[in-house]
């Protein structure tokens, strides 16, 4: 028997759901969903017994639960994760629900390896999930509060509380992910000094090699195999959204997908008669985030967070990059990934390929829980290849909050354990702010810039400018004359001249030359 100390967290059970086809009106609720995919994960581990030492059940906060542009009239459980727990007869003495960001999955799954390692628990099912097709379907219908449930109880809460714009970026209406993320894609292309249609040529075929995956995969939304000129060509099914991405180059959000995971301890999987083909085990693992607001970082085309904590991931694992034979990079939109390429030090092309899943604009973005579907799929990728090693990135906000894991069957050496968080945090807090004036009045200079289209053409534009008098930062909008968004959309407005000042309702208002 390998000597391996009974106290080392491992990764035992998996399972997924995607629904592209039940009728809304029979759809279920994303309790029921995630429940299915809960199910699937424990009926993985193989053995009757695991779901009797099941102590945590933790559930990913849906999107409906913390972002206004997915409220539903539907109704909300008082305790998430006890829904869950209830329908699969768990009487777990512990129901964690988290606070919101794409990193969360990881980040929990991080903290509780940490609690197991430490015996402070046993095991934990970690589960999520969306029912954002159905919800939208029932909502149609004029439905209202047939999901609410009260299975009692208080769920405990984890995470960062806080939202991930501030007032002054909301007043300039910043708060979502398909504004904030095109920000970042110009920023890109402006420190990589590429022209437009070269860009968007390059962001196309990076995409593409996330389709082509997602193409191969049964639990993939979007199975098309989309090539880099079908993504990055604008039509009726394939309209502007945030530019410089079209709609097939945003993270698909209005699916019904659902998945779990479930860690225990060496010594618990012994026990209950898991096989040992079905262990995984989490080598290295790290969590810290950017300055908080995107208005605040010192650029918008880097991240000092994911490559001082992914160097700490590895690093805990005792290896090397060149030694990961298997990746899953976040990937809402191309920005998010070219950054964490960047400050990994990852290829965009690397051969050994930058997903499991096919990623979030074609797997699909199930809100917050995407990354359990990455690990998920990096469990049985690990266990078709026994020995091999697979490094998961996690991003939540916006490129904000960043979380580590790598994995592999093969056991660590030695007892679990980690820097404590709070050291790279301090470190990360440590480095410079942007000057940043929330008041800006002059001649100016445009840093980034994203135009934000409807269904019918251009609604309004947020920029990102330097005061040529003092360099400090602000955030404006254009005026909303569709004349104007078009001229800065159609033309190269990166480095554009022109004059902010702040309007009436306390906005301000760039008006580039």
């Amino acid at each position: 028997m390998e000597q391996i100390d009974g106290r080392m967290p491992v990764l035992v059970g998996c399972g997924d759901v995607t629904d592209l086809d039940t009728p809304a009106e029979a759809g279920r609720s994303p309790y029921a969903l995630i429940a299915q995919a809960a199910g699937l994960a424990l009926r993985d581990c193989g053995v009757a017994g695991i779901g009797a030492v099941i102590d945590t059940v933790a559930m990913i906060r849906s999107f409906a639960d913390n972002s206004p542009r997915f409220a539903t009239t539907l109704g909300t459980s008082t305790n998430p994760p006890r829904s869950v727990a209830q329908r699969l007869g768990l009487n777990a003495a512990r129901h964690v629900y988290s606070y919101s960001g794409g990193n969360m999955p990881q980040y929990l799954l991080n903290l509780f390896a940490e609690e197991i390692a430490g015996g402070r628990m046993r095991a934990v099912l970690l589960c999520g999930g969306e029912a954002l097709r159905t919800q939208h379907g029932l909502e149609r219908t004029g439905a209202s509060g047939v999901w609410n449930e009260d299975p009692g109880g208080t769920p405990e809460l984890i995470g960062d509380p806080r939202r991930g714009w501030n007032n002054h970026e909301d007043l300039h209406r910043m708060r979502a992910a398909i504004v904030m993320y095109p920000l970042f894609e110009n920023a890109i292309r402006g420190a990589r000094g590429r022209g437009i249609e070269a860009h968007q040529r390059h962001i196309g075929e990076l995409m593409a090699r996330f389709a082509a995956v997602a193409a191969a995969n049964p639990l993939a939304t979007r199975r098309e195999g989309y090539t880099a000129e079908q993504l990055i060509t604008v039509n009726e099914r394939n309209r502007w959204i945030g530019y410089p991405y079209p709609r097939l180059m945003n993270a698909n959000a209005f699916i019904d997908q659902a998945a779990a995971v479930v860690m225990t301890n060496v010594a618990t999987a012994r026990e209950l008669g898991i096989a040992r083909d079905r262990w995984v085990f989490l080598h290295g693992c790290a969590d810290g985030h950017d300055h908080w607001y995107v208005g605040e970082r010192a650029d918008l085309h880097s991240s000092p967070a994911i490559r001082a904590a992914s160097r700490q991931a590895l690093a805990m694992a005792g290896k090397s990059l060149d030694q990961m034979q298997v990746f899953d990079l976040y990937s809402c939109f191309a920005s998010a990934v070219q950054i964490g390429c960047q400050e990994i030090g990852l290829a965009e092309d690397d051969a050994r390929g930058l997903t499991v899943t096919g990623g979030l604009p074609f797997f699909g973005g199930p809100g917050n829980n995407y990354v359990t579907h990455a690990i998920s799929g990096m469990m049985r990728r690990l266990r078709a290849q026994p020995g091999d090693f697979g490094l998961v990135t996690a991003n939540g906000n916006y490129v904000t909050k960043h979380s580590f894991g790598v994995y592999s069957t093969a056991a660590p050496a030695g007892p679990w354990r980690r820097e404590a968080p709070s050291a790279l945090q301090a470190r990360l807090d440590a480095l410079p702010k942007a000057p940043f004036t929330e008041s800006p009045e002059g001649a100016a200079t445009l840093e980034t810039y994203t135009v934000m289209h409807g269904r019918d053409g251009p609604d309004f534009a947020v920029v990102f400018g330097r005061l040529d008098a003092t360099g400090q930062r602000f955030i404006a909008n254009l005026p909303d004359e569709p004349a104007r968004l078009w001229d800065l959309q159609n033309r190269d407005s990166l480095g554009r001249p022109g004059r902010v000042q702040r309007a009436g309702d306390g906005r301000n208002i760039f008006v580039p030359h």
